[in-house]
């Protein structure tokens, strides 16, 4: 199978509405956050990740969760939660007017990145479209620029995140996403993608915050990025400032804190 020519990749970001307790509930168990502080840390990255794929070469969609499918006690029969990710977006982009906002249809991740990339590339004959996650905030224009290039001559882009993660999924024909994200995502998806026949090349890596550890390694990067006078993402590194967090290693493991 040969790879097609994409002239534009489709972002699709998939956003919830930042609701404490609704995200980053793995990084409250792991890290002096609470849920609040945890939710804004939440849109912060996503913001980041936004303005990211604002600035590149492709279109912006903005993917969110209809309030009714939200589980349990967050689930808004009033659909609110397109609301709160428009007000999100809004603040991030310079030119929010120029996204589009759609909304997540499917019960698992895998099955809504699945009806969503599915949906663009033979219902919209989208050249390309990839499947950003909002918990990677360090990934920048170049990445998804660089990204787009290989494309051009491989049918899937993966984007690896520590722990055999994903936090980039790009594709010019869909593949099987039933159970696609099973762990470890990054080898479940590059099978199904080689199962479809698709040739798969990679993304540099990034991490994707749910945990502490994640947050970790997200502390060091930017640290490291502001030492060696490179761009960092802003939206995430002030939240982070004025929570006051540090790493601290403690017999050869490191664990987030106060400051």
């Amino acid at each position: 199978m040969s790879p097609q020519q994409p002239t534009m990749v489709t972002h699709a970001v998939l956003v919830d509405p930042p609701r404490p307790g609704l995200v980053l509930s793995d990084l409250v168990a792991t890290t002096p956050l609470s849920d609040v502080e945890a939710a804004d840390l939440y849109a912060a990255m996503a913001k980041d990740v936004l303005r990211a794929a604002e600035r590149s070469g492709g279109e912006l969609l903005v993917n969110y969760r209809d309030g009714g499918t939200l589980p349990g006690e967050y689930a808004d029969a009033d659909s609110t939660a397109e609301a709160e990710v428009r007000s999100l977006a809004t603040r991030a982009l310079s030119e929010p007017g120029d996204a589009r906002f759609e909304v997540q249809v499917g019960s698992t991740p895998a099955a809504r990145a699945g009806n969503t990339a599915t949906h663009l590339l033979e219902r919209e004959d989208a050249d390309s479209v990839s499947i950003l996650d909002p918990r990677a905030p360090t990934i920048e224009r170049t990445d998804l620029d660089g990204a787009a290039m290989s494309l051009r001559r491989a049918e899937t882009v993966l984007g690896p995140a520590p722990g055999g993660r994903l936090h980039y999924h790009g594709m010019t024909e869909p593949i099987d996403f039933d159970g696609a994200y099973d762990p470890p995502e990054l080898a479940t998806a590059a099978r199904r993608a080689v199962e479809a026949g698709h040739g798969v090349a990679f993304a540099p890596m990034h991490p994707v915050v749910t945990t502490g550890a994640d947050l970790a390694t997200l502390l060091s990067t930017i640290e490291a990025r502001v030492v060696a006078d490179r761009p960092v993402p802003e939206a995430t590194m002030e939240t982070l400032y004025d929570l006051d967090l540090r790493v601290r290693v403690e017999g050869g493991r490191r664990r987030v804190e106060r400051a």
